[in-house]
């Protein structure tokens, strides 16, 4: 980066997401925003401005990949849909940083050690080369636990178990792509069981590295991950504003894993997705619930909630992630070339029996 300059900034996907970004990037006078990869034929040539609901900025986006490459920035802020398989994101963010591009993503690499160093090995390779970092950032993965749950930790000299609960509402979720594709709402459990394969496992990739983070964070390594995933079938018909939830259908996915740590805590992650939120109990209402059993007990609740009823209650969280990586951006910028993960508060002396 050029100190005293503005932080150019090249967008990676123009969805609901990426047009959010887009907006609190060109709203910030430190920034610009020099380029966007969109997946639309439609949008390829378009204003950027116009895309994002901004005045025109006369930087055109595009659908080549190769022009993304050339273009000269900062960091790229990364937000396309996580794909299966989990790794299929790969080549491409290698290549943002060997061409000497920070990379700030929401689609994973989150903690890419989880996945051995097959994985983790030629990103951090690629980064070293370009002399770029790469970090992956969001609520969640990349702030509840990571951020909050493990700061709060500090507060603890000895951890039992640690569980993280979180609810999501997908009934005004407007993507049917997102609600039936990647939630796996709707399917017919007796044709095809989700908690079985592609869906599964990609899941079961993203999520890991949660608890591989907290892990060692926690001065600790993982003996064993243990699934427990489970589906709420649709008692009725149930209508969302992505379509209809089939009565028999799945109405609710809960993927869950408990991770046994060497140090003898186990790490426990629950997360439902649901066309309906009176499906569960009460004690899984609103979005996220941390606890920590100990010495001391400790529980903390978390909600991400739209203020203004005349905006979809998904913005919400939409603005906490964009505001995620758009304030990473100065710190990943500065940081050293490599693989980057915010660290809480040190939490050096929770094993120790008192």
């Amino acid at each position: 980066m050029n100190i005293g300059k503005a932080i150019r900034v090249i967008q990676w996907a123009s969805g609901s997401m990426g047009r959010t970004a887009m907006r609190m990037v060109m709203d910030n006078a430190d920034m610009d925003l020099v380029g966007t990869l969109v997946y639309s034929n439609k949008k390829s040539g378009m204003d950027v401005g116009e895309i994002a609901r901004r005045v025109r900025s006369g930087v055109l986006a595009t659908d080549n990949i190769n022009e993304i490459i050339r273009t000269d920035a900062d960091v790229v802020i990364h937000m396309p849909r996580i794909t299966l398989p989990y790794e299929a994101l790969v080549p491409d963010v290698i290549r943002l940083l060997e061409s000497g591009k920070n990379v700030i993503s929401t689609a994973g690499f989150h903690w890419p050690d989880a996945h051995g160093e097959s994985y983790a090995g030629p990103l951090r390779a690629a980064a070293i080369k370009g002399n770029a970092t790469l970090a992956g950032v969001g609520v969640n993965p990349g702030m509840v636990a990571e951020r909050l749950l493990m700061a709060a930790s500090a507060m603890s000299v000895d951890m039992d178990r640690v569980e993280i609960f979180e609810t999501v509402d997908a009934s005004a979720m407007a993507s049917p792509e997102f609600v039936f594709g990647l939630m796996g709402l709707g399917s017919n459990p007796q044709e095809k069981d989700i908690r079985q394969g592609p869906l599964s496992n990609l899941y079961g990739a993203l999520f890991s590295e949660v608890l591989y983070f907290c892990a060692n964070h926690l001065g600790s390594e993982i003996l064993t991950i243990e699934p427990d995933h489970q589906l709420t079938i649709a008692p009725r018909d149930i209508a969302v504003a992505a379509g209809t939830i089939a009565k028999g259908t799945v109405a609710a996915t809960e993927w869950r894993w408990t991770a046994h740590l060497a140090n003898g805590t186990d790490l426990l992650l629950s997360i439902i997705w649901t066309a309906d939120p009176n499906l569960h109990a009460s004690d899984r209402q609103g979005h996220w619930i941390m606890n920590i059993k100990g010495r001391p007990d400790i529980k903390m609740t978390l909600d991400i909630s739209e203020s203004d009823p005349t905006k979809p209650p998904s913005r919400a969280l939409t603005d906490a992630v964009c505001a995620v990586a758009i304030n990473a951006i100065p710190e990943i910028i500065a940081a050293p070339a490599g693989l980057f993960a915010f660290q809480p508060p040190s939490t050096s002396l929770q094993r120790q029996k008192v």
